[in-house]
């Protein structure tokens, strides 16, 4: 079934890049894990054929060691703004968390509170107040509405002299609301702390401007509008400004200034390379190297378009399908990530039952069930089709 959007979609033809994509099943998590590209088997194969299998051990002098500074330098380019030399890839995201929040609350002593949101990711939550307690803070929680984010105003009342370092999130886990990045970085600035953005929900839909935005710091996954597969390493920004003086936590030996002289004390790496701690997770980055070649080629501002049009579609058909459903999500698509989420009070059970329908979405607290929409492998008709289920199956459980 191919719609009227589909036939005018110019990036239509992406879909057949992404294994599965051919099959009937409606795919509503994409932000959460994006489907594989193709491509990806093959280097895979390549890899252990060639590389880990030819080469050997030799194949960490011949580029191996270069591949988180490499791709992170590529990830800056085509999806965050970034200049070369302040982003990296490697471990998880909740480690990198770890490490550049307790770098940023060192690197302004004196300064006794994270402020976070009450709506903020779990992890994001976790990790500040697990900080909070290793280094003797406090948190300075915002309540926020959840079907929306942090404004300008309730960030501007939460900061001030005291506020050491704020952990934002650029697309709402939830209700997808988009913050202003620039915005609330400069309220922060103004309190005299630094920010840390993470940009899970947003990286490789929604395009970013670290460095025009005066960004601190940023974290984000790849696994997700990323596609680098499950488990797939994390990545962190650092703005040049910052990089001479932090000091991240972990110090570990591919973070030292001499990997491999294994001297006695450790001593970081100049620039980026000091946020690395242990041995780069190789195998982990192939796949994200064929979403980046594939989001050069494409743009990340025609992404970041039919992502808003893929949304807005999901926004009128529920209008139409579902007039018994809460929209939880921005009604404004300038303020709205990659994902919609729709409120009923029966949404946990319809998840379930859609996932017995091969209709896969995902269900997050209260009543929300979240459809992720991974701009190029969800066809418009994918949308449509999915929404019909919900309807279907909404009517079956309350006959």
């Amino acid at each position: 079934m191919t719609s009227d959007l589909d036939q005018t979609d110019p990036l239509a033809s992406y879909r057949d890049a992404f294994v599965g994509a051919e099959t009937p099943l409606v795919y509503f998590d994409g932000n959460s894990l994006g489907r594989p590209l193709r491509v990806t088997g093959d280097r895979l194969k390549a890899f252990v054929d060639e590389e880990w299998g030819g080469r050997l051990i030799r194949g960490w002098d011949e580029g191996w060691m270069d591949l988180p500074a490499t791709i992170g330098d590529d990830l800056g380019r085509i999806c965050l703004g970034a200049g070369a030399g302040q982003t990296i890839v490697g471990d998880s995201t909740t480690v990198l968390l770890y490490k550049t929040m307790r770098a940023a609350v060192a690197a302004r002593p004196g300064r006794t509170e994270i402020v976070v949101d009450r709506d903020n990711f779990p992890t994001d939550r976790y990790v500040a107040q697990g900080v909070a307690d290793e280094c003797g803070l406090s948190i300075r929680w915002i309540d926020v509405d959840t079907s929306a984010g942090v404004t300008a105003e309730q960030l501007a009342e939460a900061t001030g002299e005291r506020t050491a370092l704020v952990v934002l999130s650029h697309v709402a886990y939830r209700s997808a609301y988009l913050a202003d990045v620039e915005q609330l970085t400069r309220i922060a600035h103004d309190a005299g702390a630094l920010v840390l953005w993470d940009l899970c929900h947003s990286a490789g839909s929604v395009p970013t401007e670290l460095d025009a935005w005066g960004v601190d710091l940023a974290v984000g996954c790849s696994y997700k509008y990323l596609n680098g597969g499950p488990g797939a390493p994390a990545f962190v920004y650092v703005n040049a400004g910052l990089l001479d003086s932090i000091s991240q936590p972990i110090q570990g030996w591919i973070g030292a200034t001499d990997p491999f002289l294994m001297g006695p004390t450790y001593a970081p790496a100049a620039g980026i390379r000091r946020m690395l701690s242990g041995t780069p997770p190789v195998v982990g980055m192939l796949a994200l190297q064929d979403m980046l070649d594939l989001l050069e080629q494409v743009g990340i501002d025609a992404v970041r378009a039919k992502s808003v049009a893929l949304t807005d579609h999901a926004v009128e058909l529920a209008e139409e399908l579902l007039p018994d459903v809460a929209l939880a999500s921005p009604p404004d698509s300038a303020r709205r990530g990659g994902h919609v989420t729709l409120n009923h009070p029966l949404m946990r059970e319809v998840t379930a039952a859609l996932w017995r329908r091969d209709v896969i979405p995902d269900y997050r607290d209260p009543h929300g069930l979240r459809i992720g929409l991974s701009p190029l492998s969800t066809s418009f008709a994918e949308v449509r089709r999915g929404l019909e289920t919900v309807r279907e199956t909404l009517d079956a459980l309350t006959r």
